[in-house]
C-alpha cells in the first residue's frame, strides 16, 4: 500500500478506537454501578484500565507480530505524554478558572505514585543490563506490577479515608441499562477496540519506513495518539458533564496501567528484555512524563482561583513540554 493508503487506513482505525472506546467506558461505568464497585474507584482503575485497552493490545502485536521493542516502548510512553497533554486540551473546555482548581487533591498521589513508575522504566532503559528471570523476562517487568499494587492500594485507601466523591455517583441504578445488557454492549465494543488496534502497530511501522520518521517517533506520535483516543473520548464527555475527577482520574490512572502493560509486553518479547532492546531516545519520553507530570502536581496544589487566557499556566506548560518532546524525538530518530 501507498503511505496515503496505510495513513487514510489508520486514521479510519483510529475513528473506530474512538468511537468504541467511549462506548466501552460508559458500559464498564454501567457494569461497576449494578455490581456495587465505589464510585471512587470508576475514573482512577476501571475506566483508565478500560481505556487503555488498545495500548495492551497495540503493545502484544508490536512484540509478537512485528517483534518491535521500539513501537511497543513508544506507544506507552507516548501514549504517557499525550494523556498529560490531553489535560491542557479538556482545560480549554472548563471556562473561568483552571481545571486543577474544580478536581479533588487525591490526583496530586495518583501523579506522585505515576511518576514513580515511569521513573523505574528510565531506570530500566539507562542501566546496561537486567537482571533476568527468565531468558526473556527481566526484574523490571516483575518490580512495575508490584509498585503498581501497591499505588492502587494506597490510593484506594486515600480515597476511602477523605471519602472522595466522582461526579458520576449522582446517576441512579433506576436509571441505568440491565446488567446484561451492559455486559454484552461492554464486551462488542471491547471486541471492536482490541479488533482495530491490532491492526496499528504494521500500519505504525510502514509509516515509519515509508517516511524515514524512525519507529521511536512514529511510536510517540501516530500510534500513541490514536491508542488514546478512548481516553480523549471519555475525559472531554466528561468535561462536559462537570465530571471533572473522572476526566482527571481517567488521564493520571491511564498513566499508571500503561506502565503495567510494559511488563505484560516484556512477558510477550521473546527477542530478549524488552526495556534493553529498544531505543534509549525513549528517555526523552520518560523525562517529559516526568515534567509535565511535576507541572500537573504543582497546579493542583497551587489551586489558581482563575486563569487570564484559554487556558491555565499548568497547562500551557505541559502543552510546551509535549511540543518539546516531539521536537527532540523528531531530531534524535
Amino acid at each position: 500500500m501507498s503511505m496515503i493508503t496505510d495513513l487514510l487506513v489508520f486514521l479510519g482505525l483510529a475513528g473506530v478506537i474512538f468511537f468504541s472506546g467511549k462506548r466501552l467506558a460508559v458500559y464498564g461505568d454501567v457494569i461497576a454501578e449494578r455490581k456495587g464497585l465505589g464510585k471512587a474507584w470508576i475514573g482512577l482503575v476501571l475506566i483508565a484500565s478500560v481505556t487503555s485497552l488498545p495500548e495492551l493490545t497495540v503493545g502484544i502485536s508490536s512484540v509478537t507480530i512485528v517483534e518491535s521493542a521500539d513501537l511497543a516502548l513508544g506507544d506507552v510512553l507516548g501514549s504517557c505524554v499525550f494523556n498529560l497533554f490531553l489535560l491542557s486540551i479538556i482545560d480549554a473546555f472548563v471556562s473561568g478558572v483552571p481545571l486543577s482548581s474544580k478536581v479533588s487533591p487525591s490526583h496530586i498521589l495518583a501523579g506522585a505514585m505515576g511518576i514513580i513508575l515511569v521513573a523505574l522504566v528510565g531506570l530500566g532503559l539507562y542501566l546496561p543490563g537486567d537482571i533476568a528471570i527468565s531468558n526473556w523476562i527481566g526484574l523490571s517487568s516483575l518490580v512495575f506490577i508490584v509498585v503498581y499494587c501497591i499505588s492502587v492500594r494506597l490510593i484506594y485507601l486515600y480515597e476511602q479515608k477523605i471519602f472522595v466523591q466522582r461526579v458520576m455517583e449522582h446517576s441512579t441504578s433506576e436509571t441505568l441499562p440491565s446488567l446484561r445488557k451492559a455486559v454484552t454492549l461492554y464486551a462488542l465494543n471491547a471486541v471492536v477496540v482490541v479488533g482495530a488496534a491490532i491492526f496499528l502497530p504494521g500500519l505504525a511501522e510502514s509509516i515509519a519506513a515509508k517516511t524515514g520518521l524512525g519507529e521511536s517517533f512514529v511510536g510517540t506520535l501516530f500510534l500513541a495518539a490514536s491508542t488514546s483516543l478512548p481516553e480523549a473520548a471519555v475525559s472531554i464527555s466528561a468535561i462536559r458533564m462537570g465530571a471533572f475527577d473522572l476526566a482527571v482520574g481517567n488521564l493520571v490512572g491511564s498513566n499508571m496501567f500503561n506502565i503495567l502493560i510494559l511488563s505484560i509486553d516484556d512477558i510477550f518479547y521473546r527477542k530478549g528484555h524488552l526495556l534493553k532492546d529498544a531505543s534509549d531516545n525513549n528517555l526523552i519520553s520518560v523525562l517529559s512524563v516526568i515534567i509535565m507530570t511535576a507541572i500537573a502536581i504543582a497546579g493542583l496544589m497551587y489551586h489558581s482561583p482563575k486563569k487570564s487566557f484559554l487556558l491555565a499556566w499548568d497547562a500551557v506548560l505541559i502543552a510546551l513540554v509535549y511540543i518539546g518532546n516531539l521536537v527532540l524525538l523528531y531530531f534524535l530518530r
